[in-house]
């Protein structure tokens, strides 16, 4: 059967908040500005839309506990967005997560996307999960609008995302605050809501100097991140992060531990815009890096064209042209650039 574009997109989402939703919406935009209809449904509601999941004239991509509908799936995409961590989401999750993906392998009518290599190669060689593409995760069209700010307005460390444990804010604080006492004139910006704000809160004795932001618009954070000198992340298994690819859009200079996903955004800026924390998370060393990081002054852009939503949604249509039986034709290709 020759490839002819989907009438619709139906993308399952996650938590209101994180690099979860920000995927969904952000590709979501990515095919609207292909002219392709999409509706982002939250991951329980897919067994609702039993009629879309049988008709192939939709296209499906499928996040999380969704994934686990892809029995039932015709013309699917399924998206393994990390490596399961034990930790946080407990054996019966993570086994119905890998189950999940061994049923995506199995279906002829689906393909399996990570969006990290960091991610394929770890899925493949705990789990025996097989990937058939990596496709990183797009970044909304406002953090790609041109601006101008002057680096002495730069006065932020700056973290965005979910307030969690294996986020490591606990181990990355204490050393922002001593970098704060070297440089009087930064302050510390933690934006996000979780389960370890209140914790986080507490443990910084009232310092002014480090301000929580909860519940900011996508516009609001951008502001933060113009303002932003050095964005910082403490999780050593991000599956990606697209908070890495948004504070780069924005000029940041970013400090992360030296593994997972994020790295493969700019490894040719390591040392430039970007800045590794040795995965041990040492105080002293987590500070000699960001002392690092605060002096970096950048030589050029990082390009991001290709994390643009448009970009990405066209590489989620060259898999589903995978699905089949013939190659699509060029006015085909054409519909839909």
């Amino acid at each position: 059967m020759t490839w002819s574009a989907p009438e619709k997109v139906l993308i399952t989402g996650g938590h209101e908040t994180g690099g979860l939703a920000s995927f969904a919406e952000g590709l979501a935009s990515g095919f609207s500005e292909l002219g392709i209809s999409s509706e982002v449904i939250r991951a329980s509601q897919i067994l609702s839309r039993w009629r879309e999941l049988g008709d192939k004239r939709v296209l499906k991509i499928l996040s999380t506990t969704a994934v686990l509908a892809v029995p039932l799936a015709r013309r699917a995409i399924c998206v393994a967005h990390g490596i399961p961590y034990m930790p946080e989401q407990g054996w019966a999750k993570v086994a119905g997560f890998v189950t999940s993906y061994k049923m995506a392998n199995a279906n002829g009518s689906a393909r399996l996307v990570s969006v990290s290599h960091y991610s394929a190669v770890h899925l493949y060689a705990f789990f025996d999960v097989k990937i058939d593409a990596v496709i990183h995760n797009p970044v909304k069209s406002l953090f790609l609008e041109p601006f101008r700010v002057d680096d002495e307005e730069r006065i932020y460390i700056t973290y965005v995302g979910r307030l969690v444990a294996a986020k490591n804010l606990d181990r990355v604080l204490p050393a922002i605050r001593d970098l704060l006492d070297d440089y009087p004139h930064l302050r510390a910006v933690i934006i996000g809501e979780g389960s370890e704000l209140s914790k986080l809160e507490a443990t910084m004795d009232d310092d002014q100097r480090v301000e929580f932001k909860t519940s900011l618009t996508d516009l609001q954070v951008r502001d933060y991140l113009r303002r932003t000198k050095v964005f910082v992340s403490g999780h050593p298994t991000e599956g990606f992060g697209i908070t890495y690819v948004e504070a780069l859009s924005q000029g940041c200079v970013v400090a992360m531990p030296a593994s997972g996903g994020g790295i493969e955004i700019a490894l040719s800026r390591v040392g430039d815009a970007v800045h590794l924390f040795p995965i041990s998370l040492g105080r002293g060393e987590i500070l000699e890096v960001l002392r690092h990081a605060v002096r970096a002054k950048l030589t050029s852009p990082v390009p991001l064209e290709p994390a643009s939503a448009r970009a990405v949604a066209k590489s989620y249509l060259d898999v589903d042209r995978s699905l089949s039986a013939e190659p699509a034709t060029e006015k085909q290709v054409a519909e839909v650039k």
